[in-house]
């Protein structure tokens, strides 16, 4: 389409678009807020649709016969939005190629390169036409996309990170200028913007070679959040792999346990490299600081790097034919790397844990968010204990095991009493909120016994300081709550004859005696609630259900007396006879 605009003599009205708020509601609603680029693109394209059919701006009807989009032509508004939408969806389309799995290939990228270069196309024509048709808030805005659109391609396509800053540059300071006048709404998106446009600069200084920026710098900045650093999130990933496949050669060998496994797959080694690259975020020594929804979100990414990694090993045994000692190999890998994906599994669900039982110890938290039961501790314990076993059968399951194998199990077995006593204790708690004391107090002594055996256990091996901790810390508190327990109950069976005596004493068979609460049509005139007390169980008292029964007038019923004493005529010389036959006459 021919984007060349024609000067005009003649004085045009000035239009006004707030491109910014324009795009972000548009993106927000339509798939952006989830990375939807394809749902964005089917809008874009039903948006253009309506467009052309409103304004009469279609391209013949048939053959198809292209129409300039000229100054002359842009009469009102929405030719303006004709070629912004044109650029979102070019735009749009590309970054949908962009999220392809494992990346695009060599042609998928030449097409994603060329629709990045038609919405930088259209961002020009949209600042041109802005410049002459717009006033200078919307030419400015236009201005700015038009550099961010041009930004975006010299990124993609790693080359003049000079010319890219330079553009990611100019948009920021249009953002940092617009942010400081208009409403609120406006000045909160012009900052966002700027964040979101801050990580691409840093990069391409990084690029140049004017900034020291290190890797870990990087990958912080990688999880920010907004479509504008989609681009710049994937570009961070093909380095970050790019530098895994470079280490993995390095990579041979995965030892676990005091074997040795080679590793032949390049693809199986960047997944392990992956995979352990993540781990040292879990344990290291900035773990403890990092939010657990982080931490949980660093836990899914080792979970698919490892399924990943699987998933090379299996392909592998299917091709490795008769080769027995491939095979073994292959199935020792296997093996390990499930092993480890059982770990990491547990790791998981003791996170899981330790966020559920800091909102269980406070009664409602700041978020006002629901306060955990102990039933669903008792339901993660189920899934620990579920999980030790299974990585427990796992390991024993050689023929010859090493003196490795041989502790890892004794340290499982000790992780199982230790999660059994946890399970018992929070079962208690469930049987004590349910006001059973005689079953709660049971089981507050059979979890201050496991949590003494496993105690036991911990010190002969003198290891895993933070679970004998806890496990002293659980013996305690099993011996208060079992006292606890045991005092209430004697004072309930204390108090329950006394309790009853008071409950026949009250008793009536006179109802006038007993107070009974009106209902609220009964008292109408009375300014009073019919819900009660928010803190007492009891149900409103607004009307009876299923209500009661009700003596209503009926028709007399009528009861024919006469019937019995009437003499009826006979009626046979009317009925129908049988007709007989000659022998059967004979016999009358």
């Amino acid at each position: 389409m021919a984007m060349e605009i024609d000067g005009s003599d003649q004085i045009s009205p000035r239009y006004s678009i707030n491109v910014l708020q324009l795009l972000k509601s548009s993106q927000m609603q339509h798939g952006l807020r989830h990375g939807d680029y394809a749902r964005y693109r089917r809008y874009c394209t039903a948006r253009l649709r309506r467009l052309y059919k409103s304004l009469k701006f279609t391209h013949g009807r048939g053959k198809y016969t292209r129409r300039a989009i000229t100054e002359a032509t842009v009469t009102e508004v929405r030719f303006l939005h004709m070629v912004l939408y044109s650029a979102e969806r070019a735009w749009s389309h590309a970054m949908e190629k962009r999220q392809i799995l494992n990346g695009p290939n060599a042609r998928q990228r030449i097409y994603l390169i060329g629709r990045l270069r038609k919405a930088v196309k259209w961002a020009d024509l949209f600042s041109r036409l802005c410049s002459t048709k717009g006033d200078s808030r919307t030419s400015l805005e236009a201005e700015a996309y038009a550099s961010y659109m041009h930004g975006t391609l010299l990124f993609e396509q790693d080359r003049n990170w000079d010319t890219a800053l330079k553009n990611f540059i100019s948009a920021r300071a249009v953002y940092e200028e617009l942010g400081k006048y208009g409403d609120l709404e406006n000045q909160v998106l012009c900052h966002a913007r700027v964040e979101e446009l801050e990580p691409s600069i840093r990069y391409c200084r990084h690029q140049i070679g004017g900034s020291n920026l290190q890797t870990s710098e990087l990958l912080q900045i990688g999880e920010m959040e907004g479509p504008a650093l989609d681009l710049f999130k994937a570009k961070l990933e093909a380095v970050m792999d790019e530098a895994r496949s470079q280490q993995a050669a390095s990579l041979t060998d995965f030892h676990w346990l005091g074997h040795k496994f080679p590793i032949s797959n390049a693809k199986t080694r960047v997944a392990i490299l992956k995979a352990q690259d993540l781990e040292k975020d879990v344990h290291g020594p900035a773990a403890d600081s990092l939010p657990a929804e982080k931490r949980l979100a660093i836990f899914d990414k080792i979970f698919a790097a490892y399924h990943e990694a699987r998933g090379c090993i299996r392909s592998d045994l299917g091709n490795a034919g008769n080769a027995d000692n491939v095979k073994d190999d292959l199935y020792g890998l296997d093996k390990a790397v499930s092993a480890v994906l059982g770990q990491r599994t547990i790791e998981r669900n003791q996170l899981l844990v330790s966020i559920a039982k800091s909102k269980f110890a406070k009664r409602r938290d700041d978020k006002n968010e629901k306060v955990t039961k102990p039933e669903e501790l008792v339901r993660l314990y189920d899934l620990l204990l579920q999980n030790t076993a299974d990585l427990s059968d796992l390991v024993s399951s050689g023929r010859d095991p090493k003196p490795e194998e041989v502790a890892f199990a004794e340290d499982s077995a000790c992780k199982s009493l230790a999660f059994r006593a946890q399970r018992c204790f929070y079962l208690a708690k469930s049987y004590t909120l349910a006001g059973k004391r005689s079953e709660a107090y049971a089981l507050y002594c059979h979890a201050r016994s496991l949590a003494e055996n496993a105690l036991q256990k911990f010190q002969s091996t003198k290891d895993n300081d933070e679970m004998m901790k806890e496990l002293k810390t659980l013996y305690n508190q099993c011996r208060s709550n079992s006292c606890i327990e045991h005092a209430i109950g004697i004072m309930e069976d204390e108090k329950a004859p006394e309790n009853l005596s008071k409950k026949v004493s009250a008793m009536s068979l006179n109802r006038k005696d007993k107070k009974v609460e009106k209902f609220l049509l009964e008292k109408l005139d009375v300014y009073e609630s019919a819900i009660g007390d928010p803190n007492v169980k009891r149900p409103p008292r607004i009307e009876t259900f299923p209500p009661g029964f009700q003596t209503i007038p009926r028709n007399p019923i009528v009861v024919d007396l006469v019937y019995n004493c009437i003499d009826f005529p006979s009626l046979e010389n009317r009925m129908k006879k049988d007709k007989k036959g000659f022998i059967s006459r004979l016999w009358r």
